[in-house]
Formats: C-alpha cells, structure tokens, sequence
C-alpha cells in the first residue's frame, strides 16, 4: 500500500468509505472483555512516516502492527509457539524477499532454520514493485499468488515517448503464463504475505539482529553433525547467541558481510547513471502517466514510469549530478555562492522539488507536479555486479538476492532474479540437510545455474538502461574475470529484427531493403532507429523480462536434449527449461492448470502423458513403467517413494471415461495404486497439454520436472532406466 488503509465499511455488501477505526473495539466492549480475559482484542497498531524526504502536501503515513510482523520485537513479547533451537539445518541470514522465499519452502519440506535480520521490521515502502509471471508460479506452490497478484495493476501496454513525441504504445508484457503479464505490488507488502505464512509453520524473524561471525568444522554433508557455529547478536538488547547449523543462506543485501567473509569478489561497474525515484500522486497532461512506460530526453536523459494502486505512480527519473548538469546549472542560478562553495552536487542533497524539475525537463513539453504527500523517494547509483562464486568451496555457505547480484531496475529483475535464486537453493538444500541427495553434487548445480542467469540479466537491463538514459557506458561483460573493469556492448542486443514486425507494427527495415539514391543507401532517422533497436530487443527479450525464457545450461540436472532429428522425441520440451503449464480439466469439478497438481519441495514430479490410453503401444509402455515403478528396487521406492516423488497422469479422455477405462486396464490401476493424481486433458488438440509439450501419442511420454518447476528430462514411459540413471547422478538411495 502506498498509504494508511482507510476505514472501510461492508454494510451494504460492498466496500464504502468509514470513519473511525472499525477494526477496534468500542469502551463498551472492552468493559465486557474485562470480565472475559480469553476474549480476542485486536493488537495496537502504529503508524510510521513512509518516506525520508516530503514536499508540499506533507508527510505519509502507513499503519502496520507490529505484533503480527515484528517477530521478536513483538511488543507483547513472542508467542508461545515459538521455541527457537539452539541446532538447526539452517541459518538464514536477512528477511527480505529471497530469505523469506528460501524459509518459506524450508517450513514446507520439514526443514528446520531460524531466520535474523538486522532491521527493527519488515520494509516500510519503496524498493521492489513488480512482479513477473515466473515469480507468481514458483510462490503458487505455497498458495501466496493469490494474494500478491490480487494486490495492485497488471502491467500489459508499454508506452515509449521521445522529445516530446510518442515513439511506440502498444501491448506488452503478454506471456502464456497464468498470470501473463508484470504485477504490480510493494516489496513490504511481500514481505508481509511472506510473514504471515511464516507464522502457520510457528516461525518468526529474530529482529534487530546480526550474524556476528561464524566457524565452520569438517562435517559430512547429509549426517547428523552441524559444523556450522555462528553468533548471533541483539543489536538492541547486546544478548549472544551460538547457533549450530549445517547450512547458511547469506540474503543480507548488496553490502553482503557473508560474501565479504568468503572473499568472494563483485565483479562489474558502478555506473555514473543515478536514478532519482518518487512513488507519488501526479497531476500532469502527459496522456500515458498511467500506463507502463518511459520518456526519454535527447537532451536531459530518461524517465520510467510504473503504475501502481490507487492512482500512485512510481517515477524514475534520470539525474544529471555533474558540475556541468541541470541541477548544478539550476542551483547555481538561485544561489550564487554554489560555485564559490564548490559546485559539486551532493547526491544525499537533492530534493523532491530538484527531481520534478528535472522530471518536467525530461517530458517537456508535457507538465508535471505533486498531486499528493510522497508515498517513497530515494535516490540510486545504478551498480551492475555479480559474484564471481554464489557458494563456499565446501557448498556449507551460499549467497542469494542482492547479496549474489545487482543491476539497473529495468525489467523489475531484482526482486524477481531473487526470489528464483531462493527457489533454486532452498529445495537443494533441503534435500542435501535431510541427507536424500549427493549434497556437494547438488549443490553445485546452484551457482552454476543462477550466476549465468543474473549475468543475462546485467546485459539484458543494462542494455534497455542505456537506452532509455542515453548512455555510452559500456555493458560489463563477465567473460575474462580477470580483468572485470573490462567491458563491451552486446552487440546481439543492438542487432535489428531481421525484418520481423517492428514494435509499431510496420516491417522493420533491415540494411538491404533501405531506400536509396543514385545507388546510396539513405541514412535511417533516428525515429527508426530507436523503433529497430526497440523491435529487436523485445523480440529477443520479451519473454526473459516476465521471467519465462529462463532455461538452464546442461548439468548433471539438465541432460543434453537428444538430437530430436536422429532420435524421435517422447516429447518436444528441451532439458533444463520451464516446465509448460497448459490448461487441463482437474476433474468432474472444474478445470485448471498442471501446475495445480505439482506442489513444491522436496518431490519431483513424474509426469506421464497417456494419450487416450487405448493404443496397443502406449498401453504396452504404461505397463513397463507402472511394473518398474511398483518393484522394491525400482526408482520410485529405491529414492524415497511418494517422500520424493509426485505422480501425475495426464489422459485424452473425459473423467467418466477414464472411470470406465480404469476398470479393465490393468496398467491404468497399477498406476492408480501409487497415489497418482489424474488431470483430464480435455481440450482443442491445438491448445491442448499433449500438443504443447508435443507429446507423441502412439508412445506416450514420461516427464521429470524439479521441485522448482523446470523440466530435468523425458523420455518414453518405457524408459524408466534413464530415468533412474538421471535421478542416481544427485540422489542418495533411501
């Protein structure tokens, strides 16, 4: 929320404006309840001011409750459900989005873990504000989607204008996700859905504490031993405490103390691009302040512009803080003694009312002014950095979030690359400290997979930045580490669109096909530069910036996909990419999405694509695998049975037919009898799931996805040996 939630009231069925506080219990009913001390009464709350720098119209207030989200600085004290141990599997370190990502999956897979952060409470305002697609499928495994997508504004239009002229306006942001486009809601409102879920698994955040140091022992990975010893700190009361642990989860921001002690480098640049930001009420004439977009300045840089709920608007806007910029030239003219006194702009200086007017510069000739109380404001130097290691060599200690990665805010990725390095770490290591997997096999997948992720991420923000700000500073390139001052610009990301349709819908106009004079090509004007680059970056991009493009290299996880041209496919989905989700029936009741019937952590999902079930061979294949699946030495009970894995059978029939099915084929029953979930795939065969995973109906197919929900490998259903072969690279037999 960018504001206090206001006084509501349903008594008419819908909600209307109140007065008072209806959530609190009036003089009379507090009489009452002191004869009743088992009676509820509502927590107090407070309100806190959201934003360190004001303008005209005031101070905004948001009211939070410090008994429900302050964990151990509860006024009242901590719950009595809550006995932290003085052993666990793991130490999270930093509550923000990432640590409460990993603690939650951690609670679902019955891990153990306490988690410390060093703020008095959850995030305020500001920060993070968007969400995509991939981010909203990994938390619908613990059924927060919900409640995060529900929050705030879709984002699905991109409005781009340049010196005053609109540049493009047209659909974005359209993936085959449920969830389809960016989502726009409050990292402090994450954090407080995080929070919450937290609490149903009896788990706190130890507030206004530090990890103060830590000692790691030799230890097994996977035995009974925690040779991690950390101390842990109450900045507020000085109390210590020593934790043991076998793992720690370093989620404590781009200034990581974790990393430090690791001797990790950052690799990359700090950027001379700052970034003045405002989430605020604007009243201007620019006709798309409400829709997602940029404006952008030949002369005086770039602006971003983010809807969010309640007529709010976060604003970016590029800042000049050179001797020679606008805001040196702007207070220079009403002050003379600037100069005489140096005429450096000090960032921490620069006001709300110094950002507008630059902002004003930005979309001249539109206007713009505060229409409300600043809800944020903030000003960030734009860094992009990665560390050169995510893990300690001995795989005990590992680094998420900002703590692993930063880079610009284009595309909304920090929040989001954060909360899938969470996802990535928290099922590994969950299995790893439950002793089911090869742990320092496993857990080496992690760095491997999230580094080269956040690496795309540097050079796909980093390059849409430079645009928008109109910057010549070079894209850090992670190739040669040991030079990291060394940079280049991705030229891919400059290509043109080879001719495909450019994002205003004409053909883009490739080298050849230009007009030309007596022979000469013409010289393209910059409109249709900026509208190439522009075609060419979504085309390549648009699906990594919602989160979906986000396929991992091979590993001992992802397989080589076979060459589908000399070994007909089981299925046409590659190794290592997100697991499609198309619509299914989930029976009689309703339909829905495979996803529903996956879950999270720790099981893998064994999904098997049956056709109708009626063909000679696919029956044949089901009866192989079903066979294997039942013996005592096969995969399925070999590795953990349903502790580990999820069945799921998906079927080309109606449910009453499967009904009917079931009863005289033996194989369907065999494969009933081990708990498996039916969806009914009852669709259009051009939208259906069989054709999107572009199954081969005469053999079916047998698919493996992660408990993070990307797809391992396939095969036909007879296969089961490669499946096993697969799974015996990083599990423990149980």
């Amino acid at each position: 929320m960018a504001f206090a939630v206001p006084p509501s009231s349903w008594e008419n069925g819908f909600r209307e404006p109140s007065s008072g506080t209806p959530w609190a219990q009036s003089c009379d009913e507090l009489a009452e309840i002191a004869d009743d001390p088992d009676a509820y009464v509502p927590p107090p709350s407070k309100e806190i001011v959201t934003s360190p720098a004001h303008n005209e119209h005031g101070i905004n207030v948001i009211r939070t409750w410090p008994t429900l989200y302050d964990g151990t600085n509860n006024p009242h004290g901590v719950p009595s459900w809550w006995k932290p141990a003085n052993e666990v599997d793991v130490l999270i370190v930093g509550a923000g989005p990432s640590g409460l990502e990993a603690a939650a999956s951690l609670a679902r897979q019955g891990v153990s873990f306490r988690i410390i952060d060093k703020a008095d409470g959850p995030l305020a305002a500001g920060r993070a504000d968007g969400v995509q697609p991939r981010f909203l499928e990994t938390v619908s495994m613990w059924g927060l989607a919900p409640e995060i997508h529900e929050e705030g504004p879709l984002i699905e239009r991109t409005a781009i204008y340049k010196d005053g002229k609109k540049l493009m306006f047209n659909r974005s942001h359209q993936s085959d996700s449920r969830y389809r486009g960016l989502h726009i809601i409050t990292q402090g409102q994450i954090e407080r859905i995080f929070i919450r879920d937290l609490a149903r698994h009896k788990a706190i955040v130890e507030r206004s504490s530090v990890l103060a140091g830590y000692r790691i022992q030799s230890g097994q990975h996977g035995g009974k031993e925690h040779p991690i010893s950390a101390t842990i700190v109450n900045g507020n009361t000085g109390l210590q405490q020593e934790v043991r642990a076998k793992y720690i989860i370093g989620a404590d921001g781009a200034s990581s103390s974790i990393r430090k002690s690791l001797n990790i480098p950052f690799d990359g640049v700090s950027t001379d691009i700052y970034w003045g930001i405002m989430d605020c009420i604007f009243e201007t004439d620019y006709p798309h302040a409400w829709v997602f977009g940029s404006v952008i300045s030949s002369e005086h840089g770039g602006c971003v512009i983010i809807p969010r709920e309640d007529g709010y608007i976060r604003l970016y806007t590029q800042l000049d803080v050179s001797y020679t910029g606008s805001i040196a030239a702007s207070r220079q003219a009403q002050d003379p003694s600037f100069v005489e006194s140096g005429g450096k702009v000090d960032v921490q200086s620069i006001t709300p009312d110094e950002i507008l007017q630059q902002a004003n510069r930005i979309f001249a000739p539109y206007k713009l002014k505060f229409g409300a109380p600043l809800s944020w404001f903030a000003i960030w130097k734009i860094s992009e950095r990665v560390a050169r290691s995510y893990s300690s060599p001995d795989q005990r200690v590992h680094l998420v979030g900002d703590a692993a990665h930063v880079h610009s805010v284009m595309g909304a990725f920090g929040l989001n690359a954060s909360i899938l390095d969470a996802a990535n770490l928290a099922w590994k290591v969950g299995l790893a400290a439950k002793g089911l997997a090869k742990a320092e096999t496993l857990l080496a997948t992690y760095g491997e997979e999230r580094r080269k992720h956040a690496i795309r991420i540097i050079q796909v923000s980093g390059t849409y930045l430079r645009f928008i700000c109109g910057s010549e500073l070079k894209v850090p390139d992670f190739t040669n580490l040991s030079k990291p001052e060394q940079v280049q610009t991705d030229t891919v990301l400059n290509g043109h669109s080879n001719g495909e349709a450019a994002v205003d819908g004409s053909e883009s106009i490739g080298e050849d096909a230009m007009p030309k004079v007596n022979g000469v090509a013409e010289e393209k004007s910059q409109k249709e530069k900026d509208l190439e680059f522009l075609g060419g970056f979504f085309k390549s991009h648009g699906q990594f910036l919602l989160g979906v493009d986000c396929g991992y290299d091979e590993s001992i996880l992802a397989p080589p996909t076979p060459d589908w041209a000399k070994e007909p496919p089981a299925l046409r989905v590659r190794n290592g990419v997100r697991a499609p989700n198309p619509r299914v029936c989930l029976g009689m009741d309703g339909s829905g999405y495979l996803y529903d019937k996956l879950g999270g952590p720790p099981r893998f999902h064994l999904v098997v694509f049956a056709s109708s079930a009626a063909g000679r061979e696919v029956r044949r294949q089901l009866g192989v695998l079903a066979e294997t699946l039942h013996s005592p030495t096969g995969l399925f009970h070999r590795f953990g049975g349903a502790q580990l894995f999820n069945l799921v059978l998906v079927v080309k029939l109606l449910p009453f037919e499967y009904e009917e099915r079931l009863v005289n084929q033996p194989e369907l029953q065999s494969l009933q009898k081990l708990g498996t979930q039916v969806v009914f795939d009852d669709r259009a065969p051009d939208e259906d799931a069989h054709t999107t995973w572009g199954v081969t109906h005469r053999t079916g197919a047998l698919a493996v996805i992660r408990p993070d929900l990307w797809l391992g490998m396939s095969a036909r259903p007879e296969a089961v040996d490669r499946v096993s072969e697969y799974l015996e690279g990083f599990l423990r037999h149980m």
